[in-house]
């Protein structure tokens, strides 16, 4: 009968301990407590389980985004995302160009706006704030609820994610000009021998803007007034300069793109197209996204947020289309930059970053694309 009474005592002290044990694992810790305490305080939502946001988006179950991101790459990201979470029904749609932009900025603010996650787009930056959705997705990062680099998000705007990253380089035609003469230094692209269409470059120069965060504001647009003076060719947009410099019209691009320049290497059979990195890299955080602030479905985009900033959504990001932030490891960009002096358009520069390039294009003395 002793015998007993102890073994069930035991059993009942083991069932106690285990249940202790299990409320002990699931309890969040101290930190996290005290980070979600502040983000409330603050005005800001924050979850301290992941299982609670996968649950509330489940009973969602629908979810609309907008994104500048490269098609292909948005498709199979997407069809990533479906797997991973198959009880949403994801529709993704790409968007490209200023009005468009304009546009979608108009409904937010009128209130019209028909989708969960939108682009948040460089030029209008500071206006988007107050139209997202106040989750501290900053804080959930920091404290392991979501999985991403915290350097993704925007320190004073905790609620808004930068997906990729994009870095400049100097593009040039093997066939007219030699690896040995291409510039080392941006500077060399002021000697004489680069004046009077011998280089191309951007109208819109936002990889000249990526400069000013290593020089400053001042020597940034000195140099654009000597650039100018170089009366180079006036082209628009990074895959047009790539293809008339594959193509032998001139012999040398400054600052497109890497990956718009990888990407056409990759394809070139003849060798004809090379690249030079030359320090500071010109490197810029791009493809900002960020939850509506009217959101029907708010939890599946903060997952839809995660999962692009994420091990899996960059993966994608870099297969497709080089475009992973610098922040993930392992990406083509991290790989690029590792060990170097890099110009970093990064989030204290967003809110500026149109200015710069509006006071570079004054600096050029507003030249207009040139027809080929």
């Amino acid at each position: 009968m002793k015998k007993t009474y102890l073994w069930v005592v035991f059993c009942l002290i083991a069932s106690w301990l285990e249940t202790v044990n299990v409320f002990a694992a699931a309890a969040p810790s101290a930190s996290l407590l005290k980070a979600k305490k502040a983000a409330e305080a603050n005005g800001f939502v924050f979850y301290a389980d992941h299982d609670e946001i996968v649950s509330r988006a489940k009973k969602e179950g629908k979810l609309v985004v907008f994104s500048g991101q490269d098609l292909t790459s948005l498709k199979a990201v997407t069809e990533a995302f479906k797997k991973k979470y198959p009880f949403i029904d994801v529709r993704a749609n790409g968007i490209d160009g200023t009005e468009v932009y304009q546009r979608m900025l108009q409904e937010m603010k009128a209130g019209l706006a028909k989708w969960d996650v939108n682009y948040v787009a460089a030029d209008f930056y500071s206006e988007y704030p107050v139209l997202q959705k106040n989750f501290d997705i900053l804080g959930m990062a920091e404290q392991g609820v979501l999985t991403m680099s915290p350097k993704m998000v925007d320190p004073v705007n905790r609620h808004i994610v930068v997906m990729q990253s994009d870095i400049q380089v100097a593009a040039y035609n093997r066939e007219l000009i030699a690896p040995d003469k291409v510039p080392n230094t941006w500077e060399d692209f002021l000697k004489p021998e680069f004046k009077d269409k011998k280089l191309a470059t951007d109208v819109r120069p936002k990889n000249i803007a990526a400069i000013v965060p290593a020089w400053g504001l001042e020597k940034t647009l000195a140099y654009a007034k000597r650039l100018a003076a170089q009366n180079p060719i006036w082209l628009r947009g990074d895959a047009q300069i790539v293809t008339y410099l594959m193509t032998g019209q001139f012999a040398i691009g400054l600052a497109p793109n890497y990956k718009t320049v990888e990407r056409v290497k990759r394809k070139d059979v003849k060798g004809v197209l090379g690249y030079k990195v030359i320090e500071p890299i010109p490197t810029r955080l791009s493809g900002p996204l960020a939850v509506l602030a009217t959101a029907e479905n708010p939890h599946a985009a903060l997952l839809w947020l995660e999962f692009q900033a994420g091990p899996e959504g960059q993966k994608i990001l870099d297969d497709i289309d080089l475009a992973a932030s610098i922040y993930s490891p392992g990406s083509a960009h991290g790989r690029l930059t590792q060990g170097r002096n890099i110009s970093l358009l990064a989030w204290q520069h967003f809110p500026k970053a149109e200015t710069y390039s509006q006071e570079i294009v004054k600096a050029f003395g507003f030249p207009r694309e040139e027809k080929k």
